[in-house]
Formats: C-alpha cells, sequence, structure tokens
C-alpha cells in the first residue's frame, strides 16, 4: 500500500509575483547575440523544434538588428510600421478614456502589443483573411480602416454599420478581410482553418490567418484547428498570443509543464515558431516565412508572440487585484514602439523632434475623428438607431413572442 506520506497532491500553478510582492524576470532568458536560425520555409515540420522552443529575434534592446531573420526592411516601411503602432495607442487611449466618460460600455486596449498586429498586416496581403480575436485592432490601422468608422462600432451609434448589435471591440469589417470577432474565445481557429482549406481548394494562393491569447489554448477548438491544420496541410497562419495573463489567471495555468506554446503545434506535425512579440521586426519575419510556407503548399505554421499585456484584461477589469503593480515596468523586453523608434534612431531616420511631432499629429486626427462619431450618439446620448432593428434580420419568419415584443414597444 502506498503510504500517506508519499500520496500525490493535486498541484495547482501559481504565478511567481502576486500583489505586493517584487516581480523579478531575471529567470527568463534573453538571447545576447543570435537567435534560433532561420530556416528554408519548406523545410520538415519537426525540424522547427529550435525556433519553437527558443525565441526568434532580430532587435537587441539597444535597437541594433542581428541574427538572418532581418527582414532589412527600408526606413520607409519601418516609419509606417511605427505610426500604425503610435495610432493604435492613440485610439486607445482616447476610446478608453470615453468609457470612464460613461460614453461607451466596454472597450479592450492593446498596449504594449501593438507589434504584433501591426506587422502581421504589413507582413500580409490585404487577401489574406484575418480571423482576430480582441486584441489586434492595429490590423485595422494597418489596413486603412476609417477611424471613424472603428469609434462607431464601439459607440454602436447611427454610423455603426452593425446597427448597435455588437458588443464594442467585436469588430467586423469584411470589405478588409477581417472576420467578425467572437467573444467565444478559441472558435476563430478552426475557422481560420477551413478558411484556408476552402482557399486551397479553390486553388488560390491567399491565406487564412487565426489570432488567440495564450488562455484559449486550452480550449478544445485549437487542438480541432491544429489537427484539422494539420490533416489537410491547410495555408493558414494559427498564431498565440502569449501576454502572459489571461483576465487574472497566469499563462501557466494554460501552458502546464509544455516547454512553450508553439511546440504544441510540433505535436500535430506542424512547423512552429516562438518569437519575441515586442520586436516588429522578429513578427514580421515570421509572418512573411509562415505565408511563403503556406502558399507553396507547406501547410500550416503555428506561431507563438512572447509578450505582456501592460494593461488590465479590458475596462471591466484590475489587474493590481492578482499581479504586481510595478510589473509590466520590468517586463524584460521593453516596450514595441520605443524598440522600433530607437532601431530607426540607429539608423539615423529619426529622432525625438519627430517622433514628438507624429504624435501631436496622431493624437489630433484621433480627437477630431472621435468628435465625428460622437456626434453621431453615445451610451450617454440618443444613439439614433431604431430600436426596431433588433428584431429585424435574425429570423426570416419573426417568431410570435418577438412579434408580441414588438408591438408592446410599440414600434
Amino acid at each position: 500500500m502506498t503510504s500517506k506520506q508519499n500520496r500525490s497532491k493535486l498541484f495547482v500553478p501559481e504565478p511567481p509575483y502576486r500583489p505586493g510582492d517584487t516581480p523579478d524576470f531575471s529567470h527568463i532568458k534573453i538571447p545576447a547575440e543570435h537567435s534560433p536560425s532561420r530556416p528554408d520555409p519548406m523545410i520538415d515540420a519537426y525540424g522547427t523544434q529550435e525556433q519553437a522552443t527558443g525565441l526568434i529575434r532580430v532587435l537587441k534592446l539597444d535597437g541594433t538588428p542581428c541574427g538572418d531573420w532581418d527582414p532589412k526592411l527600408d526606413a520607409d516601411t519601418l516609419r509606417e510600421g511605427l505610426r500604425h503602432m503610435m495610432l493604435t495607442r492613440c485610439v486607445d487611449e482616447r476610446m478608453f478614456s470615453m468609457q470612464r466618460q460613461g460614453k461607451m460600455s466596454f472597450y479592450m486596449k492593446s498596449t504594449g502589443e501593438e507589434a504584433i498586429a501591426v506587422a502581421s498586416a504589413m507582413a500580409l496581403r490585404p487577401t489574406d483573411m484575418v480571423f482576430p480575436t480582441y486584441r489586434q485592432q492595429g490590423i485595422l490601422m494597418a489596413r486603412g480602416w476609417p477611424l471613424k468608422e472603428l469609434m462607431c462600432q464601439c459607440l454602436s451609434n447611427a454610423g455603426d454599420k452593425l446597427e448597435g448589435r455588437s458588443i464594442p471591440v467585436l469588430y467586423s469589417v469584411r470589405e478588409l478581410g477581417f472576420f467578425s470577432i467572437s467573444g467565444n474565445l478559441g472558435t476563430q481557429m478552426i475557422q481560420a482553418a477551413g478558411w484556408g482549406m476552402a482557399c486551397a481548394y479553390k486553388g488560390t494562393d491567399d491565406i487564412a490567418v487565426a489570432f488567440t491569447g495564450e488562455g484559449a489554448t486550452a480550449e478544445g477548438d485549437f487542438y480541432y484547428a491544429l489537427n484539422f491544420a494539420s490533416t489537410y496541410r491547410a495555408p493558414v497562419i494559427l498564431n498565440v498570443v502569449n501576454n502572459q495573463w489571461a483576465i487574472s489567471s497566469f499563462q501557466g495555468i494554460a501552458a502546464g509543464q509544455s516547454k512553450s506554446f508553439a511546440a504544441r503545434g510540433l505535436a500535430f506535425g506542424l512547423a512552429s515558431l516562438r518569437v519575441d512579440g515586442n520586436d516588429f521586426l522578429a513578427v514580421y519575419a515570421a509572418i512573411k516565412w509562415a505565408t511563403e510556407r503556406a502558399r507553396n503548399g507547406g501547410g500550416a505554421t503555428v506561431i507563438e508572440h512572447f509578450t505582456y499585456r501592460k494593461e488590465g484584461h479590458s475596462t471591466s477589469d484590475d489587474p493590481t487585484k492578482y499581479r504586481p503593480k510595478s510589473e509590466p515596468d520590468v517586463w524584460p523586453f521593453g516596450d514595441p514602439i520605443d524598440r522600433l523608434a530607437s532601431h530607426l534612431v540607429t539608423l539615423g531616420e529619426w529622432d525625438k523632434e519627430r517622433h514628438d511631432a507624429l504624435h501631436t499629429e496622431l493624437t489630433a486626427q484621433v480627437r477630431e475623428s472621435y468628435k465625428e462619431a460622437e456626434a453621431l450618439g453615445t451610451l450617454a446620448s440618443p444613439s439614433k438607431i431604431d430600436p426596431a432593428s433588433m428584431f429585424e434580420e435574425v429570423f426570416e419568419d419573426l417568431p410570435a413572442h418577438l412579434r408580441r415584443q414588438r408591438q408592446e414597444m410599440g414600434i
């Protein structure tokens, strides 16, 4: 018989730091001079084990590039990426402030994760369909969605093409290849695998690109997507944004004992990469590598973007309740905007004066766009949407109980 002392005990992972602790990320190994090498995109999937468990980087923390993953983008392209990231952050700040003023119900910022969305969008074709989760608004900036339309969707007003039928931040922009965001986490992954399979079936070289947080990799949908992508060699990129926190649960809950989230792709025979998500150039290079593989019949790639959520999960969340207040400030991989700006400075293509001027310009652009959107209604003022529209375009034949409700409302 097993003695009482030797019986197993339930193990529950705990984050290394809680409120009141002094955070220290010295346990995270930062490659000094190199990253895992850049293999041929058509390499056998199992040959990417080093790339799945290491950390692909281009930019050092001082702004200088190194290694063979450097995509060697020209200065204009780098400045374009910087502009999109800064615009994303300006929009986030404005919309967060408006939610706090009671003018909209809900918002989710992407602070610290802008490089993942923007660099991905710039590395893709406009015809590639994106299946996002709720912190990829930078893709919409890079694809040129008018700010007023984004803001109207958040305000659910008369300018909202969805007519107020979706909660804020669940954007839907079909014309820009931005699939409707789902509030049910993980569902986008299997949908993207199916879209990629359809692209291959039709004989096009378009691809699908999905995003999910690390917490949702514990959902069954994630594994369904890996299985379908593997079986049918779907031209799809499955991105896992590991920002360390799934609401108040730290990444170790979903990670278990695995070396990385990217490594899970290897078990399904999928090429897998783990990339510094705060490094614009590394994200761009990884997405380009995966697109080349997908378009040439190599199948899917799983990419883990190693990053950090600097702010709360949403406007409904207070992160100081579950992590040290100073933790975002000591994240060892810095800020993606600062790192790209620093790189441009090292190239002699940027300086503080131009950076400040761009911030001023973008802040003014966001302010004026918001004024136009707000004029069409907010949560604190009439939305100017016909309430009768809530009964439309849901059922082909309106059920009796909804007809009664509409009559009771007098609409």
